[in-house]
């Protein structure tokens, strides 16, 4: 297997090139790039190229759709990796996730969270997730409103289904640095929650930055990246 994109490069070359930027951010920042974890997302990538991705050392991958996880999934399972859903979650598509994801990271509302109790009843360990906030108020995209954020939180340090470790965010499309303030609102939100009274102490995990902005969002405090075009290249569309 080559994973070669379609400009050439193959999906270990353009892994190692994402890294190398992931790294030269969280030096800019004074971090150390360790601390940050890459998640690739594989919406509409093949069964081949995400086992490429998980060769070339990506840990983490992220699926948008649960049929599209699940189709996946039996040609993975020989792969050590761990599987986020990144995408909106329907409630009734709730009880097909349990064996089947490491962590949620589109939590946004306590109909949601009802539904991942019903699924992960009975179950030995909770789930992980993270709470999406809207940070841009857009209503073409789901997740909670920033003001809504932390009571949802303590609605799931309540719920013996889930274990809350952080938020997740899309923020608005915009040129360049323009995208900051958004991630910098994140970060903010993310510390003030981290500072509330919760009952465990596993909030660490703030997900947000994508392929056109990674590295704006280390240097804003991100602790996961979720990236597909730079890992895999453009998308074939037929």
């Amino acid at each position: 297997m080559t994973g070669k994109s379609s400009e050439g490069m193959t999906i270990a070359e353009r892994v190692a090139a994402v890294r190398e930027r992931m790294a030269d951010a969280a030096a800019k920042a004074g971090r150390p790039v360790e601390e940050i974890t890459l998640v690739a997302v594989t919406k509409t990538r093949s069964a081949d190229e995400v086992r490429a991705v998980l060769e070339a050392g990506v840990g983490h991958i992220g699926e948008n759709r649960v049929q599209e996880l699940l189709e996946k999934a039996p040609y993975l399972v020989d792969m050590p990796h761990q599987t986020h859903l990144i995408g909106h979650l329907q409630r009734n598509k709730a009880k097909y996730l349990p064996g089947q994801i490491d962590m949620l990271q589109s939590l946004s509302s306590t109909g949601t969270l009802a539904a991942l109790e019903k699924a992960w009843a009975g179950r030995p360990r909770p789930l992980d997730v993270l709470v999406e906030v809207n940070i841009g108020d857009e209503t073409s995209k789901s997740g909670i409103d920033a003001a809504e954020a932390v009571a949802l939180c303590e609605a799931c340090d309540q719920s013996p289904a889930v274990n809350l470790r952080g938020l997740m965010a899309i923020p608005p499309f915009v040129e360049g640095e323009k995208v900051r303030p958004y991630f910098e609102q994140m970060y903010r939100l993310f510390v003030d929650i981290q500072a509330k009274k919760m009952d465990n102490n596993t909030v660490n995990v703030l997900s947000m930055g994508m392929s056109s902005d990674f590295e704006y969002a280390i240097m804003e405090g991100a602790t996961m990246i979720r990236v597909g075009t730079e890992l895999f290249g453009p998308r074939q569309y037929i």
